[in-house]
């Protein structure tokens, strides 16, 4: 380990809203310069329509709320991000910018997502941290075995070099704390607590180190730049000489155990082996340390820790497969998985599987983790935090092609938990997703005391599908509530197909104390299946978004409660079925579409088309000093309420609800 230093000009790593200590003060988020043409906005083409009907009406309670917003930075949650505090402060202003950071995604990936290195860049500059690029080493400009060699050790030296810039500070009792205590939070990590043993508040605790550590004493920028290099090495275009640099297989006397197959080469450095494989079938089961593992193709086995921070002091592996139909069998915290360091998985082509156990597939705890598979129809299923999750800077997955299949446990598909950005993105085809019966819901004690697994009163939680959270710590004693942490950013991005959502309570863009969720699907009829806190939700200032810009899409619920542009606690929500398509609400069993309590803002909108509409209630109903709106702006509806109303909502009225709801059928 280097000596501590602290480089001079370290910026600060997450950002929160003006007014707030010296140390916290807003810095402004750099725009990446576009790449291609992404969607139309669909907030600002609504806002104005929705505003000449909702503000005029309830100026009183917006002026109240807003008074309450404006002393965030007295409330509990340390490290409050700008993107939950600005929707909080001004809930159109702050909702049209997280749209169109999340866009931005989009433009990034376009339309083969080539550059990986630019989507990092908009994902991290979107959160707030600069972009941190350096010089390159140059690819080499032949086929040259040394050359090639030379190429990929230095391309090694330089990302171990970043890291150990982002890891000086920290002293070694230090880091070694923080890569351990990642393996907690992938087991144990819960949005709330609120029954303390001695147990509890030392976990929660040493959670609050964690995240005080990774935020005061880490270089993050580091951290990002050791990344950058990585995914620099995994461009193809060099890797196309390595077929003809080393045409034949090795004596197997040199290939260690664990490997099997063809093996073109072995290489011995300080941050670990670098193996290639060759164009057949091969078996990597490594129990050593590996940095870099290159396979030319043929449909290959892995097994273990599979390009992942497998110890304190190797941070970095990168594993890059060509071609082939794979299996990933990971281990606990080992596919892409960056703790104090880089994980990257690259696949080429192929239709693969990964299975995965918990904190693995593109997942963070104080690193960095990435996951990018360009072509097939791929399968993934995990435990928990899976697929895209962070506590402590970026997890990514992005699939590029293909008719894919998604199913994690719980914190998972876009899952950013406190100063984590935990990103799910797809970029095409029939997709999908699922995160159900994995985590039983902690309102089974009070709702459903008798109920079984498989009864249908019990509940499960997700907490995934582009949901942010943070760790709550409800109590009324100062000293405990003081260890809260905020939220941070859960991103999921399908850019089109027909796919399919089925999800459990806390999911599909919704945040959670402090948290940021966004869920954006660009184009496709799609089928969306939530329960409880879905489809555009928030909760204790959490801020949550869905999207679906065009198509004929259908909507249910499980219920029992709170779907479709709901809020609770001082959230803000927004739920956009944009263009004009015809679409299905079905909600029998569930509550929602602009329904807000305890002073909640949450606006439900359907830009066009003949729809239908059931739900038990909802429809633009507030209370206790709340703001909810629904609204329909086009088409002939139709309606099915299965409460009561002292004024029958049907297509074509405008009418108040309850003091702070609008219920508006154009």
């Amino acid at each position: 380990m280097s000596p501590r230093w602290r480089p001079t000009g370290a910026v600060l790593l997450f950002l929160v809203v003006a007014g707030c200590t010296a140390t916290q003060n807003l810095s402004p988020v750099p725009s990446p310069p576009p790449i291609s043409q992404p969607p139309d906005p669909v907030i600002p083409r609504i806002k104005h329509h929705i505003r000449e009907w909702f503000h005029p009406a309830f100026s009183d309670i917006h002026a109240t709320m807003s008074m309450a917003h404006d002393a965030i930075d007295t409330l509990p949650g340390r490290f409050k991000h700008r993107l939950a505090v600005q929707p909080l402060q001004d809930p159109w202003e702050g909702l049209a910018h997280l749209e169109t950071r999340a866009l931005l995604v989009t433009r990034a990936v376009g339309s083969d997502g080539s550059n990986l290195q630019r989507v990092l860049d908009v994902l991290e500059s979107s959160w707030g941290h600069p972009s941190h690029h350096e010089s390159e080493i140059p690819f080499p400009a032949g086929s040259d075995p040394q050359d090639l060699v030379e190429f990929m050790v230095k391309s090694l030296d330089q990302a171990s070099a970043y890291r150990n810039r982002a890891l000086a500070d920290l002293t070694e009792s230090e880091y070694r704390f923080l890569f351990r205590h990642g393996a907690v939070l992938a087991d144990e990590f819960t949005p709330q607590v609120s029954r303390f043993t001695g147990e509890k508040l030392a976990s929660v605790d040493a959670t609050a180190r964690f995240a005080a550590l990774f935020r005061e004493r880490m270089d993050y920028s580091a951290l990002m730049a050791s990344a950058q290099v990585l995914v620099h090495l995994a461009d193809e275009r060099w890797m196309r000489h390595l077929p003809e640099a080393f045409p034949g297989p090795i004596p197997s006397a040199d290939i260690p155990s664990g490997i099997t197959g063809d093996v073109r080469l072995i290489h011995h450095t300080a941050h670990g082996l670098i193996v290639i494989g060759g164009p057949g079938p091969n078996t990597y089961d490594l129990d050593q340390p590996v940095a870099l593992v290159i396979d030319l193709g043929g449909d290959d086995l892995y097994r273990g820790l599979i390009g992942a921070s497998g110890d304190e002091d190797h941070g970095n592996a990168a594993v890059i497969d060509l071609s082939g139909n794979d299996t990933y069998e990971a281990a606990p915290l080992g596919l892409a998985t960056g703790r104090l360091g880089v994980g990257l998985v690259i696949d080429y082509a192929g239709n693969d599987v990964y299975r995965l156990q918990s904190g693995g597939g593109g997942v963070a705890f104080a690193g960095v983790g990435i996951l990018l598979d360009r072509q097939g129809n791929d399968i993934y299923t995990g435990e928990r935090f899976t697929q895209g999750a962070a506590i402590g800077g970026l997890g990514l997955l992005l699939d590029l092609e293909g008719n894919d299949r998604y199913a994690g446990q719980g914190f998972a598909l876009g899952f950013g938990g406190p100063l984590g950005v935990g990103a799910a993105i797809d970029a095409g085809g029939d997709d999908h997703y699922q995160c159900v019966n994995g985590l039983p819901s902690a309102y089974n004690a009070s709702e459903a005391p008798q109920a079984k697994p498989g009864d249908p009163s019990f509940q499960y939680d997700c907490f995934g599908l582009g949901t942010g959270s943070g760790l709550r710590v409800f109590s009324k004693q100062r000293a405990q509530q003081v260890l809260s942490l905020a939220g941070g950013w859960g991103l999921l991005l399908d850019m089109g197909g027909r796919d399919h959502y089925q999800s459990a309570n806390f999911s599909q863009g919704m945040g959670y104390f402090w948290g940021v969720g966004t869920f954006l699907d660009i184009e496709g009829d799609d089928e969306y299946h939530a329960a409880r806190y879905g489809q555009g939700a928030s909760a204790h200032y959490g801020v949550g978004m869905h999207l679906d810009y065009q198509g004929n899409d259908h909507y249910r619920s499980t219920g029992p409660y709170y779907n479709m542009g709901v809020s609770w606690d001082h959230g803000v929500s927004l739920a956009i079925d944009g263009g004009s398509g015809d679409d299905l609400y079905a909600f029998d069993a569930s509550t929602g579409l602009g329904k807000a309590n305890h002073m909640g803002w949450a606006i439900f909108v359907d830009e066009g088309g003949h729809d239908r509409y059931t739900t038990q209630s909802g429809f633009g109903e507030a209370s206790e000093g709340s703001l909810a709106g629904f609204f329909d702006l086009a088409g002939s509806d139709s309606y099915s309420f299965l409460a009561a109303t002292p004024v029958p909502l049907s297509d074509g009225n405008t009418i108040p609800r309850s003091p702070g709801g609008l219920f508006v059928d154009r």
